[in-house]
């Protein structure tokens, strides 16, 4: 079982819409994850149209995929490459501490993290 960022077990992002690289609903990662999909995130407006300018649409539906589309609200596991770069921009979305995998720490610091964390 992974943990999360605070070294406690790692909490299920969202089942709705179903996230993570497993679609298991939790930011769990293995080596094959080259995106490291372990950020847990409340999407917001600021965020996701930020994310459809770099070419990652994450709020349009693709039924082809089974994916429903993220809004804003939603809750969604993003890679950290990703959330770094929304960071320097100004538009990082808020993070769920419990629901982001204990791997982040290695590119993001956790005081950054708590910076802009949620409570859950």
């Amino acid at each position: 079982m992974a943990n999360n960022v605070l070294g406690e077990p790692l909490q299920p992002c969202s089942m709705e819409p179903l996230t993570g690289w497993y679609r298991d609903g939790c930011c769990n990662t293995d080596a094959s994850d080259q995106g490291r999909h372990v950020v847990c995130i409340r999407a917001t407006p600021a965020f996701l149209a930020y994310s459809k300018g770099c070419g990652n649409d994450l709020s349009t539906p693709n039924p082809a995929f089974q994916f429903p589309g993220v809004q804003a609200g939603d809750q969604w596991c993003l890679c950290a490459a990703r959330w770094v770069e929304a960071l320097q921009r100004g538009v990082a979305p808020p993070v769920v501490l419990e629901a982001t995998h204990e791997s982040t720490l290695e590119l993001i610091p956790l005081e950054m993290l708590q910076q802009h964390a949620i409570e859950q």
